[in-house]
């Protein structure tokens, strides 16, 4: 395995962005994949290896840079609440607009990369990354063949870029999984967009996943971990994946 972590230009500064891909038999696909709330840690880095290691370009780029944030755990210690409010103000620092900015540079990057193949990617996002993940779809229909939502938030809204919307302007495969316990992603939402997919014939899904809570994929994530949940939606990934990009 090849891992690197650099700075890639953007509009408006550098992003740190961590990079692993198989050491062997390149060029490799590339699977965009932005981070959640709680930003860039080990944890996120070890998933992005886990991508890696079945034959992936994986970049991991922290989309908290223009607030000279890069890991949360490297910020001075404050109750929970106060931290809390925090992550949720760097949350809210964000756009769909900046980070397909961001995204922009990134994809212009691998392009240039040997070892990155220029053929069709994937992109995938957790909980507030998930509209980035749809969007950055609809963005580049004809180049992302694949995008995964894992209990993203805000994915219908009143917004023209509302992910619902964006949907629809993807060509790729599209695959929502959905927490059925989830404050930030309530079950309305999750079946006005199934109701979206549905109606409009979408190359989509949206699975529901019975009994568990936001945050199921993150080994870290104390009690909201559910492993069995967590390995489902990796099989869920990696099948979607080996049909659409290779």
């Amino acid at each position: 395995m090849i891992e690197q972590t650099i700075e890639i230009a953007t509009k408006h500064g550098a992003t740190t962005t961590f990079i692993a891909h198989p050491e062997r038999d390149g060029a490799h696909p590339v699977v965009m994949f932005f981070m959640d709330a709680p930003a860039i840690r080990e944890e996120l880095r070890d998933m992005a290896r886990r991508i890696a290691s079945a034959g992936y370009y994986v970049m991991l780029p922290n989309l908290y840079y223009r607030s000279g944030v890069m890991e949360l755990a490297d910020l001075p210690k404050l109750p929970d609440a106060e931290a809390r409010a925090r992550m949720f103000e760097l949350m809210g620092s964000l756009s769909i607009a900046l980070v397909m900015d961001d995204a922009d540079a990134l994809l212009d990057f691998a392009d240039r990369d040997p070892a990155a193949s220029n053929g069709k990617i994937a992109t995938l996002g957790y909980c507030m990354s998930g509209q980035y993940a749809i969007n950055f779809a609809a963005r580049y229909p004809d180049r992302v063949a694949a995008a995964a939502s894992i209990y993203g938030v805000q994915l219908v809204t009143d917004q023209a870029d509302s992910p619902h919307l964006a949907a629809q302007k993807a060509k790729g495969e599209l695959y929502f999984a959905c927490a059925e316990n989830d404050p930030y992603a309530p079950l309305e939402m999750v079946e006005a967009l199934d109701q979206t997919v549905k109606s409009k014939n979408l190359n989509a899904e949206v699975e529901l996943y019975p009994g568990v809570h936001h945050g199921f994929a993150f080994p870290q994530r104390g009690t909201v971990y559910d492993k069995p949940a967590a390995e489902r939606h990796w099989e869920r990934l990696f099948a979607l994946w080996r049909r659409r990009i290779g």
